[in-house]
């Protein structure tokens, strides 16, 4: 009785630490994701302050009357 009890936790220990390694294998994947994430969202943030720029200074240079901006395709379409 008292064996078949030790047994019985020793299979309950393998369990919960299996267990605990698939779970420690998940944060590492989702913490991978979340560092991607936030790589991506720096880029886009940087892309959107260069673009907020040039249309700061497209809309400047459109005010000013010296260069018309039109809707025409550019060349290499």
């Amino acid at each position: 009785m008292i064996e078949q009890t030790i047994n019985d936790l020793g299979d309950e220990l393998i369990e919960l630490q299996t267990r605990i390694a698939y779970q420690e294998d998940t944060i590492t994947q989702l913490n991978n994701v979340v560092i991607k994430q936030d790589a991506d969202i720096i880029q886009l943030q940087q892309q959107m302050r260069l673009l907020a720029k040039r249309i700061d200074e497209l809309s400047f240079t459109q005010g000013d009357g010296s260069e018309e901006i039109t809707n025409e395709r550019p060349p290499h379409y």
